[in-house]
C-alpha cells in the first residue's frame, strides 16, 4: 500500500536536522502534513516497548559466526504504528483511531538466508516481487582518455521520488551486535532485504533511530521514527534494530538515517549532548548532504548544512573485471602527492565543468600520471568533510573553503561532492571506484591521506562524534578546573585512538576502504596522535591502534606510511615510530638535511649522505628496509619546489590569520630575490636549484614522494598553508604544464623513469661497502660542499652510476674514478645544461677522465 502524502513529526524546531523536546515522549505518533502530494511512506514511529521479543529475530548476514543462523527459529513481525493508530503494550495486536477492526495476532515470519549489498540472484526462485531493478554492466570499453581507460560507470541522478511502500511488509526486530557489525549491514535476503542498524554509545540513555524513505523529505520528516529500548536493542555498550522487508530504489536511490541521542542526566562532566540534534553514523558508508562543491544550493530539500548518514541497498555491482591491484614492490614506489579536487578543478584542465574537481576528473587524467612515471597515487582525504566549515559563522577565515580535507566527519564515506554532475553519495561512491580501477588499469596504486588524528568537531560543532559519545571518542582533560579537549593536533580535539571502540572504528574504516574500494595503502596524518595513551596523553611504546594495523591480515598487502609528528613536542618520532616492521615514515629529517644542504648551508655534507642512502643511521634497525623511509622535499603542508627557490619567507596574508599560521622554518632560498622576478641570473639559478632537488629526491635509496605541480614548477606565490584556497593557489595549471612539456617536466619525468628503470637505485636492502664508493677526504670540512659518489653494479645491470653535487659558488674540477671492464662514462644529467641536455636518458658519451662540476650543479654519470 501506498500512501499520497508527506508526513512530518509532531514536533517544532527550525534547523535542519534539529528536532525540539517531544511533547509526548511515551507515545511519538506520527501525523499527517497537510502539505502533500508527494509520495511519502505510510509509516510512522514505532515504540519500541511494543515490540514482542521473539527467539530467532537476530540474524547477521554472512560473515558471521554459524551460531548466528538458527534455521529451526522464526522472528516475529513486529507491528509498526499508522497514522492515529496507538501500539498495545503486548505488541500483540493494536487499533486503529480511524477503523475500530481489530487486527490480529502479530504474524510470525520464517527466517531466511541473509545476504550482503548487491547481491545478484542466480534465479527467481519463485519470487514474484521486489526484484532488483538492475541489469549487469556491459564488459569494459576503452574510454576517452585512450588505452588504460574506461568507461565512466553510468551516472545515476539521484532519485527524487519514493519507490513503492508496502507498510504491512515493514518488519522491525530488536536487532544485534557482533564484532564487525556497527553501521548499517545487510540481512534478510534480495526477496525481502533487511538491514541491521548498530552504534555505539557507552553513554546515551536513550537513542532514536530515524529513516528517510522518502529522498523529498527534510531531516524533520522521517519515514520512521524508532525510539530504541536499552532493555531489549542494547548489547554491552552498543544499541542495535533491524528492519526487514524495506523499499527497494534501484540505482540513484540511497535511504537516509541519523540517530538522536540523549545522555538523560549524564553526571559524567565530559560529556555533551545534543538531543534535538540528529547525528550521524560514524560507520555512515556514505553521507548525503551538499552535492556541489561550495554551493549551498545544491543540498537536498534546500537543507543548507543538514548530514544524514545514508547506504544504497539495491544497486548495480560495480564491475572490476579484469583489473588487479598492481602490487607493487615497495622499493619501486615512486609516489605523487595529488589533491584531489585541486587536480582538475581548473578550466585549463579541459574538462566539462561537471566533471572537473570530481573523482571522474582524476581517473580523466591518468595519462598525466602515467606520462609522468609515477606509479602510486597518495590522495589527499577523500573521507566525508564539510568544506565549508569556515562560513559557518563570521570570522576572518569565512573567505575561504577547505580544499585539503583535513576535517573528517565520516571514516567510511567517500566524499559526496567529489561525484561529477552533483550525483550524489552513491555516485561518488561509484566513480572513485572507477579511479582505482582506472589506476590499477595502469599499474598505478592508490593511497590515501588519512586523518584519525582528529575530527571536524573541533570547533563546538555537532554532527557526530561528540553528541553520541563525546568522553569515548576524544581525549579529554581538566584544564584550570575546566573539561577540556586535549589538543596535540592543533585542530581543537584528539581522537581516542587507543580506546578500544574507537581502535576497533580505525581498523574498520580500514578495511573497508581495502575491500569496498580496493586502495593499496595509507599515510597517516599526525600519526603521533595514534600513539598516545587515552588516559594520561603520554606516547606509548607499543599503542594498540598501531600494532593492530601492523599485524591486521586485510591491511597486510597494504603501504602503511606514518607522518611521525604530531604538534607536540614529545610527538617527534621520525626514525622511532612504533613500526612491527611494517609502518614506512614520512622522512622530515630528510626534508630538511636536503634542503639545507642543498641551498647551501654548512656542516651537513655527512647527514645529506646518510639521507642519499636511505637515512640507514635511523631505519636500519630490526627488520626494515630502505623503503620504509618516504622521502620527499616538498609536501602539501610548505612550500612547493618552486617557491622554496624563490621565497625566503612565507606570505600567508590571504589566510585571513594575520600571518601566524603555517611553517616558519621552510630552510628556503630565494635565490637573491624575494617573489617573481624577471631576473635571467636569478630565474636560471631557481631551475638549476629545482633540478638539484629532484635528482637528489631520485637517486636517494628509500620510497620519493613528489608533489602536484612540482613536475611543471607550480608557485602558491609564497603561501605555504593553502588549505583553504579553491582557486589558482592550489589548482594545478594544465596549460603551465604543456609550457614547460619539453622544459622542465621532460627533465623531471625522465629522472622518475630513469630510477625506475635502473636496479641500482630503489633498492630493497640497505647499501654495503660494495655497493658504494665516497670520492671524499673531506667529510671534518662543515664549509665543503661538494659530495660525490659511484653505486656499483654488482651484477644487478644497469651500470655504475657517478652522482655529484657542488653547492659552492664555484665550479669543481672532478676527477672521476675509472669506469669499470673498459667502459666509459656518458652523462645523464647536468643540471646546469639547458633543455634537453640537462637529461639524456641513454647517456651522452664522451665525458674524459675529469668533469667541471659548475656552481649549484650536479651530474650523474652512467658506465657503458
Amino acid at each position: 500500500r501506498v500512501a499520497t502524502a508527506t508526513w512530518r513529526l509532531e514536533r517544532r524546531g527550525s534547523a535542519p536536522g534539529h528536532f525540539p523536546t517531544p511533547n509526548v515522549p511515551a507515545t511519538r505518533r506520527a501525523v499527517m502534513s497537510p502539505g502533500a502530494g508527494i509520495t511519502a511512506a505510510r509509516v510512522a514511529t514505532a515504540v519500541a516497548s511494543g515490540r514482542r521479543r521473539t527467539a530467532g529475530n537476530s540474524n547477521p548476514r554472512r560473515a558471521a559466526p554459524s551460531s548466528f543462523f538458527p534455521s529451526s527459529k522464526v522472528s516475529a513481525r513486529a507491528p509498526v504504528s499508522l497514522p492515529g493508530s496507538v501500539l498495545k503494550p503486548n505488541g500483540r495486536t493494536f487499533r486503529s483511531v480511524k477503523d475500530t477492526n481489530t487486527r490480529g495476532t502479530v504474524r510470525t515470519m520464517a527466517q531466511v538466508e541473509p545476504y550482503s549489498w548487491g547481491d545478484v540472484p542466480t534465479s527467481s526462485g519463485g519470487a514474484t516481487r521486489d526484484l532488483p531493478a538492475w541489469m549487469p554492466q556491459p564488459p569494459p570499453q576503452t574510454g576517452a582518455g585512450g588505452a588504460g581507460t574506461f568507461v565512466p560507470p553510468p551516472c545515476f541522478p539521484p532519485v527524487t521520488t519514493p519507490p513503492d511502500i508496502d507498510v504491512d511488509r515493514i518488519r522491525i526486530s530488536e536487532g544485534y551486535y557482533a564484532p564487525g557489525f556497527l553501521g548499517p549491514t545487510p540481512a534478510g535476503d534480495v526477496i525481502n532485504p533487511g538491514v541491521n542498524f548498530a552504534i555505539h554509545s557507552a553513554a546515551a540513555a536513550g537513542i532514536d533511530l530515524l529513516i528517510y524513505f522518502d529522498p523529498s523529505s527534510t531531516s524533520k520528516q522521517p519515514s520512521l521514527r524508532i525510539p530504541l529500548d536499552p532493555k531489549k536493542n542494547k548489547t554491552g555498550d552498543v544499541w542495535h534494530v533491524r528492519l526487514d522487508n524495506i523499499p527497494r530504489g534501484g540505482d540513484g536511490y540511497v535511504i537516509r538515517y541519523g540517530y538522536l541521542v540523549d545522555g538523560g542526566k549524564s553526571p559524567d562532566r565530559w560529556d555533551y549532548w545534543e538531543p534535538n540534534q540528529l547525528m550521524v553514523d560514524p560507520y555512515a558508508p556514505l553521507v548525503e548532504g551538499r552535492r556541489v562543491y561550495g554551493k549551498n544550493e545544491s543540498c537536498p530539500n534546500g537543507e543548507a548544512g543538514a548530514w544524514m548518514g545514508a547506504f544504497a541497498l539495491d544497486e548495480t555491482p560495480f564491475d572490476w573485471s579484469g583489473v588487479e591491484p598492481p602490487n607493487i614492490p615497495p622499493q619501486d614506489l615512486v609516489v605523487y602527492e595529488c589533491t584531489p579536487r585541486a587536480f582538475t578543478a581548473s578550466a585549463t584542465s579541459g574538462l566539462d565543468d561537471d566533471t572537473r574537481g570530481s573523482f571522474l576528473g582524476i581517473a580523466e587524467k591518468v595519462a598525466h600520471i602515467k606520462d609522468a612515471g609515477y606509479n602510486a597515487v597518495e590522495l589527499l582525504p577523500v573521507f566525508h568533510f564539510d568544506e565549508m566549515e569556515f562560513q559557518l559563522s563570521p570570522n576572518p577565515r569565512d573567505h575561504m573553503l577547505n580544499t585539503w580535507g583535513y576535517s573528517t566527519m565520516a571514516f567510511f564515506a567517500p566524499m559526496t561532492v567529489y561525484a561529477s554532475k552533483g550525483a550524489g553519495p552513491q555516485q561518488a561512491a561509484r566513480e572513485f571506484k572507477h579511479l582505482v580501477k582506472t589506476m590499477h588499469a595502469n599499474g598505478i596504486e592508490v593511497l590515501l591521506d588519512v586523518v584519525y588524528n582528529h575530527t571536524g568537531e573541533g570547533s563546538g560543532r555537532f554532527f557526530s562524534f561528540r553528541g553520541i559519545d563525546n568522553k569515548s571518542y576524544y581525549m579529554m582533560e581538566d584544564l584550570n578546573g575546566k573539561t577540556a579537549y586535549k589538543n596535540y593536533t592543533g585542530c581543537g580535539n584528539t581522537f581516542n585512538c587507543n580506546h578500544e571502540p574507537v581502535t576497533n572504528l580505525v581498523l574498520d574504516s580500514l578495511r573497508h576502504w581495502v575491500e569496498e574500494y580496493h586502495v593499496d595503502g595509507f599515510r597517516f596524518d599526525l600519526t603521533s596522535c595514534l600513539c598516545r595513551d587515552p588516559n594520561s596523553g603520554a606516547i606509548m611504546t607499543s599503542p594498540p591502534v598501531v600494532r593492530a594495523i601492523a599485524k591486521d591480515n586485510t591491511l597486510s598487502r597494504c603501504k602503511l606510511f606514518a607522518e611521525p609528528w604530531d604538534c607536540s613536542m614529545d610527538g617527534y618520532l621520525v626514525g622511532k615510530f612504533p613500526n612491527w616492521d611494517r609502518w614506512g615514515e614520512w622522512n622530515g629529517i630528510y626534508r630538511d638535511t636536503a634542503r639545507r644542504f642543498l641551498k647551501g648551508d654548512p656542516g651537513l655534507k655527512s647527514q645529506f649522505a646518510s639521507s642519499l642512502c636511505g637515512s640507514a643511521d635511523m631505519y636500519a634497525v630490526n627488520a626494515r628496509k630502505p623503503y620504509h623511509s618516504l622521502n620527499f622535499i616538498t609536501a602539501h603542508d610548505g612550500f612547493t619546489l618552486r617557491d622554496l627557490v624563490s621565497y625566503n619567507k612565507k606570505a600567508n596574508h590571504q589566510n585571513g590569520e594575520e600571518g601566524r599560521d603555517g611553517c616558519n622554518d621552510n630552510h628556503s632560498w630565494n635565490c637573491g630575490q624575494e617573489g617573481e622576478c624577471n631576473d635571467q641570473a636569478v630565474t636560471s639559478l631557481r631551475w638549476r636549484q629545482m633540478r638539484n632537488m629532484h635528482l637528489a629526491l631520485m637517486v636517494s635509496q628509500g620510497t620519493p614522494m613528489v608533489l602536484m605541480g612540482d613536475e611543471y614548477g607550480h608557485t602558491r606565490k609564497g603561501n605555504n598553508n593553502t588549505y583553504g584556497h579553491d582557486n589558482e593557489l592550489n589548482n594545478f595549471d594544465w596549460s603551465a604544464l604543456e609550457a614547460q612539456r619539453e622544459q622542465y617536466f621532460r627533465y623531471h619525468s625522465g629522472l622518475v623513469k630513469f630510477r625506475l628503470a635502473h636496479p641500482l637505485l630503489g633498492r630493497a636492502e640497505f647499501l654495503n661497502d660494495n655497493d658504494i664508493t665516497w670520492h671524499e677526504d673531506n667529510w671534518d670540512n662543515p664549509d665543503s660542499l661538494f659530495l660525490a659518489y659511484t653505486l656499483h653494479d654488482c651484477g644487478q645491470g644497469g651500470g655504475d652510476l657517478y652522482i655529484a653535487f657542488n653547492q659552492h659558488d664555484f665550479f669543481v674540477d672532478a676527477s672521476l674514478p675509472p669506469p669499470p671492464g673498459g667502459k666509459s662514462w656518458h652523462r645523464v644529467v647536468d643540471t646546469n645544461l639547458p633543455p634537453p641536455n640537462d637529461f639524456i636518458a641513454d647517456g651522452e658519451g664522451g665525458v674524459g677522465a675529469r668533469y667541471n662540476v659548475a656552481p649549484r650543479g650536479a651530474v650523474m654519470l652512467v658506465a657503458k
